[in-house]
């Protein structure tokens, strides 16, 4: 097989612009490992298959919670106000 057939034949998935946009975001902020697993996941691999699990469960409190909190407390400063 070529390296062209067999890069056709595997199921990559195209990455969106606001996609994109989280990548670049995560990169500017010095996060390169959370920038790591966007790209995997919006490409469509798991994660979890190239990253030790406690690594990316670390990964995963510290981005996703944190913006949770994040949220929250935007919310409750706009109630203040």
């Amino acid at each position: 097989m070529r390296q062209q057939e067999i890069y056709n034949s595997q199921n990559v998935k195209k990455i969106n612009n606001e996609q994109v946009d989280q990548i670049i975001k995560s990169i500017i902020a010095g996060k390169y490992s959370w920038a790591c697993v966007l790209l995997l996941r919006y490409s469509g691999y798991n994660p979890i298959d190239y990253i030790p699990y406690r690594t990316y469960i670390r990964l995963i409190k510290n981005n996703c919670l944190s913006g949770d909190n994040q949220e929250r407390r935007r919310d409750s400063q706009e109630v203040l106000i």
